[in-house]
């Protein structure tokens, strides 16, 4: 399984780069997972947090194929256990193509939740969208540990 993450805008800050970085290189011997920045739309150029959604939006879904499963992170979505999240992740294994998509400050626009195969909430929290890449990639990690029988789950 090849796995995408698409996320809006850059990750600033360097301690959270690190972190991402540390579980891309444990990953590794896994499988593989390539992270994608896409350009965030500006505000100040719209003057409309629906119209930044849905051009967002529009960027994110011209880059995925009909066939790729989508995962969309937002907070409407369902919530999984790190036991039941592993599961789903090894039950899509037979699949291409998984593909991960963490919106930009306002979320993302309908057109992307009607696309979306599954919408996952990490958690009843709100986080940063900068913050939710690290934690998304750090339960990728403990799914793979889970589905291995490590112990970094434990």
């Amino acid at each position: 399984m090849n796995l995408r993450i698409y996320q809006i805008g850059k990750t600033k800050e360097d301690w959270l780069k690190a972190g991402i970085d540390e579980y891309l290189k444990r990953l590794g011997a896994f499988l593989k997972v390539e992270i994608i920045e896409l350009p965030d739309v500006s505000l100040k150029s719209t003057g409309c947090a629906d119209i930044v959604k849905a051009r967002e939006t529009q960027n994110v879904l011209k880059r995925i194929s009909p066939d790729e499963y989508l995962i969309l992170l937002d907070e409407s979505g369902v919530q999984k256990s790190s036991l039941e999240f592993s599961r789903y992740l090894t039950n899509l294994y037979e699949r291409k193509s998984v593909v991960f998509v963490i919106g930009g400050v306002f979320g993302t626009d309908n057109a992307l939740k009607q696309r979306a195969d599954l919408i996952l909430s990490l958690s009843a929290m709100t986080f940063t969208h900068q913050m939710v890449r690290l934690v998304l990639i750090e339960q990728i990690y403990r799914a793979m540990m889970i589905s291995h029988n490590r112990n970094y789950h434990i």
